[in-house]
């Protein structure tokens, strides 16, 4: 099983939606370990036991931020709801590639776009996760 990340979705700059391809801001829980800098393909687990598959990009988004905070944000693919406030978790998987700055927001746009494509690929569902989908809490 791959780092699994919680925690709840805040509302971010909104500069994935912007560009395209939103993202759940997830504010992770205290104490939680956070994977190295990268995008990973994954999975998103969300309170209503619904599983996703998502492009998870953990890191400082060095294109935009000198030296900002490390976010973990979660683009569902196929996916259009709203998530503020709800707890979600993450399982990530196989790391996709490590964080990069980009000259320009066409060629960061251009690589999210292979990214999503990557992880699309990328048929690495947790069992641990699929396992859960579909049931509910109680």
């Amino acid at each position: 099983m791959g780092a699994v990340v919680a925690g709840v979705v805040v509302h971010g700059d909104g500069r994935g939606r912007q560009l395209g391809y939103p993202t759940a801001n997830v504010a992770t829980e205290p104490g939680g370990e956070v994977p190295e800098d990268g995008v990973y393909s994954g999975w998103a687990r969300l309170e209503d036991g619904s599983v996703h598959h998502a492009a998870i990009s953990v890191g400082k988004r060095p294109t935009y931020y000198e030296d900002g905070a490390v976010l973990v944000e979660a683009h569902l693919l196929d996916f259009d709801g709203d998530l503020y406030d709800q707890r979600v978790e993450l399982e990530l998987g196989a790391l996709v590639r490590l964080q990069l700055r980009f000259d320009s927001t066409e060629r960061l746009v251009e690589q999210i776009r292979l990214d999503v494509a990557d992880v699309r690929r990328l048929d690495d569902a947790p069992e641990a996760l699929t396992d859960l989908a579909g049931q509910t809490e109680g």
